[in-house]
């Protein structure tokens, strides 16, 4: 059996609590069996043009977003009891405990785990370990690289063929 959340955080600037967008695949028993997407109203809110230049969001896209605390309500439920998975999950968890910080909420330790890691163990022979060329090798071919649904599920997809039953474990 394995059980995770695949998750991926966009962001508008160069502050990591500046979370715009967030994709959550849910893996139970090695099989997606639930998925969210929002946009969020990030903090600060501003958008740097490099960061829109890679997702495509601008702040027309969030100005009516609710604000991170509302959306996190939503998926704290979903992953509750879960290691989450991340495609280089230190950005992803030091975007969640920074955004945690900003709107002055307690922070509850999450297990993080990382496909990039992993898929250098068990593809070393890749030409790189980009989320897309690692979903690619593990039979998905990504839709929309950089929105956050599409990045989180491909990560899903790698973090079966790469954690197997190891992750009850780590």
């Amino acid at each position: 059996m394995i059980d995770f959340a695949a998750i991926d955080f966009e962001t508008a600037n160069k502050n990591g609590s500046s979370v715009c967008a967030v994709g959550v695949v849910i893996v139970k028993n090695a099989e997606i069996t639930d998925k969210f997407y929002s946009l969020i109203q990030p903090e600060p809110n501003y958008y740097d043009y490099w960061n829109t230049k890679v997702h495509g969001l601008t702040e027309n896209d969030t100005d009516n977003a609710q604000v991170f605390p509302h959306i996190w309500k939503k998926i704290e439920t979903l992953i509750d009891g879960l290691p989450l998975v991340a495609h280089n999950s230190k950005f992803d968890e030091a975007c969640l405990k920074k955004v945690f910080e900003v709107y002055q909420m307690d922070y509850p330790d999450y297990h993080f785990y990382c496909t990039v890691k992993a898929s250098r163990k068990h593809f070393p022979d890749l030409t790189n370990h980009k989320l897309d060329t690692v979903s690619r090798h593990c039979g998905y071919e990504m839709i929309n690289h950089h929105e956050a649904l599409d990045d989180a599920y491909a990560c899903a997809i790698i973090g079966v063929k790469v954690f197997g039953e190891t992750l009850l474990f780590m």
